[in-house]
């Protein structure tokens, strides 16, 4: 008498190896592709500010000068200088936004598992999404800080960036999925958590650059990370339909 086959490891279903391969594609093309663009968009509208702000931090150029003087020299050194430096920054970005990608085709799964279509368009919408959790609604409490920027510890900071990310993207489930306004009510209070809080400062201000320069930083890095993560959602919403259409 035969024995029925079983496998040594889990079987999968066919379906189930559809989704496996439509998440691993979609993330992998999305991410590379979205870090590539996003890393070209801070070689050209971030990194310059970052170098220029190396020189306060090394004291190769002084705000502050002994004379009371707070006019200083605008400009950074040519990006150019250092291109080993820049492709190391392109190679990481391609590699983060593709985990950030995983992230978010994993969401795209979760919905449809709940009966809810991605598009491409509404890919727009959860890339945006995504810019809100790690980078606009933690900018609320902890701007980004230029190089030479003093703040508090380090270990502290984290957490509550760590809280800040969990809170927001439980708040943005809720009112994006939830049935009631009531719900939705929840998500935003949920949101508000992190900031009733309060992120760690210190009580007292430092800072060796000009506060426009850093005004600048701050503007140009959350509006990178925006186009970015809309990038991002676009390029995943359209590899996963491309891949259901299959």
């Amino acid at each position: 008498m035969t024995q029925p086959m079983t496998c040594a490891t889990p079987c999968r279903s066919p379906a189930t190896k559809q989704m496996l391969k439509q998440i691993l594609t979609s993330a992998v093309f999305a991410g590379v592709a979205a870090g590539v663009l996003a890393a070209l968009l801070q070689l050209w509208l971030v990194v310059p500010l970052i170098m220029e702000a190396e020189l306060y931090e090394s004291g190769a150029r002084v705000h502050f000068a002994t004379d009371g003087s707070t006019q200083s020299d605008r400009g950074a050194p040519s990006v150019w200088e250092e291109p080993l430096r820049h492709i190391y920054t392109i190679g990481f970005s391609a590699v983060t936004f593709s985990a950030y990608a995983f992230l978010l085709v994993a969401g795209f799964a979760l919905a449809r598992r709940f009966g809810h279509e991605v598009t491409v368009r509404g890919g727009a919408v959860w890339g945006l999404c995504g810019a809100i959790v790690v980078a606009l609604a933690p900018a609320v409490g902890m701007p980004p800080e230029l190089p030479g920027a003093i703040g508090a510890e380090v270990g502290p900071r984290q957490l509550w960036y760590l809280l800040c990310v969990l809170c927001t993207i439980a708040g943005l489930g809720a009112i994006a999925f939830g049935n009631s306004g009531i719900v939705a009510l929840i998500g935003a209070v949920i949101i508000a958590v992190p900031h009733l809080i309060g992120a760690p400062h210190l009580d007292t201000y430092f800072g060796v650059a000009p506060a426009e320069l850093a005004s600048e930083f701050v503007a140009r890095v959350l509006g990178v990370a925006a186009i970015s993560w809309v990038l991002l959602g676009l390029f995943a919403a359209m590899f996963w339909t491309q891949q259901e259409d299959l």
